[in-house]
């Protein structure tokens, strides 16, 4: 059982960065297509952004030019950095391998002054 294990998150004020971080137990984060999801409140889980392994990238409209997916294949780990965050920003985020359908526990992150 391969474990992805989300860290990074919290309160954060509006106009803030923040980066979050998922580390998987085994070497296959260049390998697969790995994705960023969000669950805001009262909301459906929603792609936030996603990496392929030829590094090609995709996001959502709504966080286009703010965050940044990236990954360090010398240690398991796929980034999202977050930049100009937004009250509406405020969600749990998870990590998950597209291809092999593995999720994270999730990281909330909460943007508000």
């Amino acid at each position: 059982q391969v474990q992805l294990v989300e860290s990074g998150g919290g309160l954060v004020q509006p106009g803030g960065s923040r980066r979050l971080s998922c580390r998987a137990s085994r070497s296959f984060v260049s390998l697969y297509t790995m994705g960023w999801y969000r669950q805001i409140p009262g909301k459906q889980l929603e792609l936030v952004a996603g990496i392929k392994s030829d590094g090609t990238t995709n996001y959502a409209d709504a966080v286009k030019g703010r965050f940044s997916i990236s990954r360090d294949n010398t240690v398991n780990t796929v980034y999202l950095q977050m930049n100009s965050l937004k009250p509406e920003d405020t969600a749990v985020y998870y990590c998950k391998n597209e291809n092999l359908n593995y999720w994270g526990q999730g990281t909330q992150v909460t943007v508000s002054s």
